[in-house]
């Protein structure tokens, strides 16, 4: 297919002339050997017929996988793409290069490989067996860009079904990062989190998975509000995730609008796509934290909401503390690999986020409260963290020093 396009009969103008698509023609990844093959002898070892003595031993003793074959070092990132970045759902096969992408950061910034897989299915049956079926193949499965709810109902399942890490980025990658910039802020504000009144903009697979992180990690006064207004156990519009929420949500028994419970709030955390007014945003209690995530548009542009809170975070590059999945998944996934980890736990990703939150130190100020993606601190402190609570947490298998292969 041609990549060229006519535009009013003018100049001919190609999508290479787009620095993006010049960088994607072909893709982003390749496979390469780990292994010379230079002569016969090495043939007969890579394959037939020494492969067959580690083939027969392997099934003998399945365990071997993990230390004669790339399984243990392999990630498959599986989408069906019905909830790729903003732009919704626009199938498997336009999810291809945000998959590859997420491949590369996993290589370029954890040392794990991966492997990118777009379904040509969507029910949630259909998810599970597959995943089920591909499972073998690799250490653990990073869910990607799969619409709610469906992803809660994905990911619980195959967390049963399956003895590796199952974990859905855009639900607890997202919940890790926040975390650790919550746990900064706070830090500068002088209180701890288990004191501070937040409000969460959003009831998305973000939106639920950051306000059960944050519970789960001290937070004792949380409201989620959904773009029906806020989540409370007297609405009769609220799914089954949603209304477990809310019975663990919402102390104050606010109901209505966002605006009803973001007045004297201590935080807001928008994983929403909507709007909120500067006035909303004002009637916040002093020092506020105002993390404005949704992108590339925030809920509230950022040098507004400076005017009125202590700290501003956003999920963009070009303002101060951006609040990046990038910063979570490699280190999280290098340390579960290297502890062998039947399962990622809640306390392996309440530990990924303190060691991220701790790579800031005393360098904390309101304009760096989390680490950016390309500081070389970052997987290390979380993959160690993540490690070691795994078998804090006795979920390591195969106990082993060392890192996945680079």
């Amino acid at each position: 297919m041609s990549a060229d396009l006519h535009v009013d009969a003018g100049p001919l103008v190609t999508l290479d002339d787009d620095p993006a698509f010049r960088l994607h023609r072909g893709g982003k990844l390749e496979t390469r050997a780990s292994v010379p093959v230079r002569d016969t002898a090495d043939l007969s070892l890579a394959y037939t017929p020494g492969v067959a003595r580690v083939c027969t031993a392997i099934a003998e003793r399945p365990e071997l996988v993990h230390d004669y074959t790339w399984v243990p070092n392999v990630v498959a990132v599986v989408t069906d793409g019905t909830a790729v970045l903003g732009l919704g759902d626009i199938g498997p096969s336009a999810a291809m290069p945000v998959m590859e992408g997420k491949s590369l950061l996993f290589k370029e910034f954890g040392g794990v490989d991966s492997v990118p897989i777009c379904l040509d299915c969507t029910g949630v049956e259909e998810i599970v067996e597959t995943v089920v079926r591909l499972a073998p193949s690799f250490g653990g499965i990073n869910l990607e860009d799969i619409s709610a709810p469906r992803c809660f109902e994905i990911e619980e399942r195959l967390r049963g079904l399956l003895d590796i890490p199952v974990f859905h980025d855009d639900q607890h990658g997202t919940a890790i990062v926040v975390l650790a910039a919550l746990r900064n802020a706070a830090r500068l504000k002088g209180r701890p989190l288990g004191e501070l009144r937040v409000v969460v903009a959003g009831a998305g697979a973000s939106g639920i998975a950051v306000s059960r992180m944050l519970i789960n990690a001290g937070a004792v006064d949380v409201t989620v509000c959904d773009s029906k207004g806020i989540v409370h156990t007297g609405r009769t519009d609220l799914n089954p995730y949603k209304a477990q929420l809310a019975e663990v949500t919402n102390r104050r028994g606010h109901t209505g609008p966002i605006e009803n419970t973001l007045a004297g709030a201590d935080v807001f955390i928008g994983l929403s796509g909507a709007t909120v007014s500067e006035e909303a945003i004002a009637s916040m209690a002093g020092d506020a934290i105002v993390f404005a995530l949704s992108n590339p548009t925030p809920e509230i542009h950022p040098d507004v909401a400076r005017c009125h809170a202590l700290v501003v975070a956003t999920g963009r590059s070009d303002f101060p503390n951006q609040i990046n999945n990038v910063l979570a998944f490699p280190g999280l996934f290098r340390g579960a690999l290297a502890a062998r980890a039947s399962a990622i736990t809640e306390g392996m990703k309440i530990a990924a986020a303190d060691a991220l939150a701790a790579v800031v130190g005393q360098d904390l100020s309101a304009d760096y409260i989390i680490p950016g993606p390309f500081d070389p601190r970052v997987v290390p402190a979380v993959s160690a963290a993540v490690a070691d609570q795994a078998r804090i947490d006795g979920v390591a298998r195969f106990p082993c020093t060392e890192e996945p292969r680079p």
